[in-house]
């Protein structure tokens, strides 16, 4: 098939941009997940040889990183309080954010443990505010890794939640079951079982995450 304006073959342009191949390859992970993401398939899809993804990426390794690069560089930098523990929760919120618009990226953060540079200036941010509430720097990581589990967790249970409730012709199990609980077994959760799929929708991370920061802190100057 030839395209009319130009004689080439239609799908087919004469080079592909780092902005285009970016754009493609996110395309593909939301549609077919980032386990599925190869150079070759993503070369398919753009209607080039692979050899041209290879003037912009090393590997699929590469490219992920990239991608990880990409959203990092849409991540609002908030100005930042003053008190150290509020710079924490500024720090993790925008990380929360940013990630919880592109869940795939939180799944390969979890998964290939890849990491690029501009990934990591919220990172320093909240490690360093925590070295300044007091704790020593390992403490200081420990505390980052806790708050990062919790938000990778909120995003991607969120996630799925949203795919799960967008399939209408999939039953939703976990609000049946508790609402077909025993009273007498499950007295607390049974009285809960009607409220269940509404409670399930509030966004309490803000809350959560205050108080996880709280309490971590708390500890740590104690130990």
């Amino acid at each position: 098939m030839t395209s009319r304006a130009s004689g080439r073959p239609s799908g087919r342009p004469p080079s592909t941009s780092r902005a285009q191949i970016l754009l493609g390859a996110q395309e593909l992970i939301e549609r077919d997940g980032w386990q599925k993401l190869t150079i070759r398939h993503l070369a398919g899809y753009l209607g080039v040889g692979a050899a041209t993804l290879y003037h912009h990426v090393r590997d699929r390794e590469d490219l992920l990183v990239q991608l990880l690069n990409a959203r990092a560089s849409e991540l609002q930098h908030p100005a930042m309080p003053e008190d150290p523990a509020e710079r924490i929760v500024a720090a993790a919120t925008a990380i929360h954010d940013t990630l919880s618009a592109a869940p795939w990226a939180t799944e390969i953060l979890i998964a290939d443990d890849l990491v690029g540079e501009d990934s990591l200036r919220m990172v320093e941010t909240m490690v360093a505010a925590a070295i300044d509430c007091g704790l020593t720097p390992i403490a200081a990581a420990d505390l980052y890794r806790s708050i990062w589990y919790f938000t990778a967790g909120e995003i991607l249970v969120r996630s799925h939640s949203a795919r799960r409730n967008a399939d209408r012709d999939r039953p939703n199990y976990r609000d049946s079951v508790f609402r077909d609980l025993s009273p007498t077994q499950f007295p607390v959760l049974a009285g809960l079982g009607n409220e269940w799929p509404s409670i399930a929708q509030r966004d309490t991370y803000q809350a959560g995450l205050r108080a996880l920061v709280e309490g971590l802190l708390q500890r740590a100057r104690a130990d």
